[in-house]
């Protein structure tokens, strides 16, 4: 796990720190993908990286709106700049988690297996929000769509009444010295039965796995994880696991930012 030691980030400084941050959450932005540092990639991961993430202060306050690529390049991270993000947990009836592995495709952690759906909420109507509930309800929304995108988990199957929100935890974590993670992350949980139309351009397998299998993947030197999923697992995924069926309450609507970095 990397850690950086850059001067906070605020509304005030972050245009002049960043400028290809928009100081509004933009319902639409156009950032430059026609550089060098997307040359070989996938087309449609390229497309992607025009997506507009929330940007943060470190007290998950939005002060502006980024493209993907931006959020993402390891030069923006190691100077501070932090985005909202999401990671569901979704269970069958079995009481197993879903895992995905990330596609070969991915520009940032390819091919690592990783927890149900990890992504962003949009600078858009919907899914933004300053005070933590509406940001909550923003994920959500969210969260859905990109289980529809990545998995083709119907919105039906995982209603947002369902997602439960846990926690939030800010990380850092670099790929692969170009890109990176820097993130506020939301933990939602749902448990559902649901059925897979996979996307293969964003996940090229997808597991049940109980705690014990997934401990014993994790003994698996072949296989890699992403960063934020193994820090989770490391410190508090099994005990939330533990109390799915009986007393998650208790881990529900933290207010307090767990800081991992």
């Amino acid at each position: 796990m990397s850690t950086t030691t850059t001067q906070t980030i605020t509304a005030e400084n972050v245009i002049h720190l960043f400028p290809e941050v928009d100081s509004h959450l933009a319902s639409s932005h156009r950032a430059n993908t026609s550089t060098s540092d997307l040359e070989g990639y996938d087309g449609e991961q390229i497309r992607l990286m025009d997506e507009v993430c929330i940007v943060l202060d470190r007290d998950d306050k939005p002060i502006g709106s980024a493209s993907k690529k931006v959020c993402h390049l390891m030069t923006n991270i190691d100077s501070g700049l932090l985005h909202r993000a999401f990671s569901v947990f979704l269970f069958d009836s079995k009481n197993r988690l879903l895992l995905q592995q990330r596609a070969s495709e991915k520009i940032t952690f390819p091919d690592m297996w990783t927890n149900t759906c990890c992504s962003h909420p949009l600078g858009v109507p919907g899914e933004t929000g300053a005070d933590l509930e509406t940001a909550v309800m923003g994920v959500k929304r969210a969260a859905q769509r990109k289980l529809w995108h990545e998995l083709g988990i119907k919105k039906d199957q995982v209603p947002i009444e369902d997602l439960r929100f846990l926690t939030r935890i800010h990380y850092l974590a670099p790929s692969d010295g170009k890109w990176g993670e820097h993130e506020i992350d939301y933990i939602l949980f749902i448990k559902a039965d649901v059925d897979l139309e996979v996307n293969p351009n964003e996940v090229q397998d997808t597991q049940y796995v109980s705690p014990d299998g997934m401990r014993t993947m994790f003994k698996d030197e072949k296989l890699k994880f992403t960063p934020w999923f193994k820090l989770i697992c490391e410190t508090l995924l099994f005990e939330w696991w533990e109390h799915l069926n009986d007393g998650l309450e208790k881990y529900m609507n933290d207010t307090e930012i767990k800081r991992m970095c």
